[in-house]
């Protein structure tokens, strides 16, 4: 019997959008379990810290099977490698993400030979979401709903009144 294929889709998600929730379904229909490997990248100073983006991600897949969610601050494919997954997922919106994920790929690869990287992309509708736009969104009071999993938004919209108190 084949052994399952478990891939592996790490990300600051900060927050988890639209788009990464598309690639997290499109990742389902190729492999058996997908974990979303959410990294802790304090030197990118995340908006939201660690547990409040995992949280997220966990709300936001909570109706799909065969994912889970870990938090992380090693290198990938050190946490690939401890969770059993052979497959890095990496999305591409645009001609513009292509050469630093491929050069990341590559790198990857240099460290673990054995792990792959697939590169999906979302559906055009969600192509010009990235977490970057919402964050300076949510700085601007600008509106974020269309961009987000409902259950993401509740959140963001609970942290924002817990520091308006």
């Amino acid at each position: 019997m084949k052994e399952a294929t478990i891939a592996l889709y790490p990300g600051t998600f900060d927050p988890i959008t639209n788009g990464h929730f598309d690639i997290i379904e499109r990742a389902l229909n190729l492999f058996d379990e997908v974990i979303i490997a959410v990294a802790d990248s304090s030197d990118k100073r995340p908006r939201f810290t660690l547990d409040e983006r995992v949280e997220m991600v966990n709300l936001a897949i909570k109706d799909l099977k065969r994912v889970r969610v870990v938090g992380f601050d090693n290198l990938t494919v050190e946490l690939a490698k401890t969770l059993g997954a052979t497959v890095l997922i990496r999305g591409l919106r645009a001609v513009s993400d292509f050469e630093f994920e491929l050069q990341l790929g590559y790198l990857n690869n240099s460290l673990d030979p054995t792990i792959e990287t697939v590169y999906l992309m979302p559906k055009l509708k969600h192509a010009f979401i990235s977490s970057s736009i919402v964050r300076n969104l949510l700085k601007f009071n600008g509106k974020t709903e269309h961009l987000l999993p409902p259950s993401v938004q509740n959140v963001i919209g609970r942290l924002r009144s817990c520091t308006l108190h």
